[in-house]
């Protein structure tokens, strides 16, 4: 019905009368930046206790590579900028990994006072939030800079609630011109953290159901462990 009628090829090329300004609009990266810089502020905020290796290394190493993808970006070398991307996205995830095993690990021994548990998981999944939407927004269509350069409508690997909407363009129907910013990937990791499962966007790429169900695991597990700890104090 509403999807059936932008599943054409006019919806997904950009190829319509007047949209087309929104969809070659470039995309605003201070979002993702802020997310990163996020990731590593909340990492240096968790316990010795839950952090593998020494404290300064991530917020460091984030640090170090956000110059270079930054001049990537401006200077044209999208293949260098999505690399570095994808190495910074790997490392934040695999630190992410070890501070939830850690976590879970420290509860049966009892370390952790209850209130610096429950601020260090809800530190970990705002964590878990971040980092995913940060994935999301990097692979979806190549990445933004791919998005951009191919002038598509709409995404490839979620169905967005806007590539449903159709509006009526001289007597026919005609989907808007759109494409996700890095909110709305924001707004999928926030949602699936919370509810364990996609809402409003559900996922068509296996890539996505892959990472999603790693979201999900993470987001499960510091739920149950949050739970199993305030049990035992009661």
């Amino acid at each position: 019905m509403a999807l059936d009628g932008c599943a054409t090829k006019s919806c997904y090329t950009g190829e319509v009368s007047d949209p087309v300004g929104k969809i070659d609009k470039p995309e605003p990266r201070w979002q993702a930046l802020l997310a990163l810089l996020a990731v590593g502020g909340m990492y240096v905020a968790l316990p010795r206790a839950l952090i593998a290796g020494p404290k300064w290394a991530l917020p460091v190493f984030i640090a170090v590579l956000i110059t270079p993808t930054v001049v990537s970006h401006r200077t044209g070398k999208q293949s260098l900028n999505r690399i570095l991307g994808i190495i910074v996205s790997s490392v934040i995830t695999l630190a992410l990994l070890a501070s939830v095993g850690l976590l879970v690990a420290s509860v049966p021994r009892h370390k952790e006072e209850p209130v610096a548990l429950l601020r260090s998981g809800a530190e970990l999944w705002l964590t878990n939030v971040l980092v995913f939407a940060l994935w999301y927004w990097r692979l979806d269509g190549g990445g933004p800079t791919a998005r951009r350069q191919l002038h598509e409508f709409g995404s490839r690997s979620f169905v967005f609630p806007q590539m449903q909407i159709e509006k009526i363009e001289r007597g026919r129907f005609e989907c808007q011109g759109w494409r996700p910013h890095f909110v709305d990937y924001l707004f999928i990791a926030w949602t699936t953290s919370s509810t364990f499962g996609p809402t409003d966007a559900p996922l068509l790429a296996r890539w996505a159901k892959i990472l999603t169900m790693v979201q999900i695991g993470i987001s499960l597990t510091i739920v149950i462990v949050l739970i199993s700890r305030a049990v035992g104090v009661l």
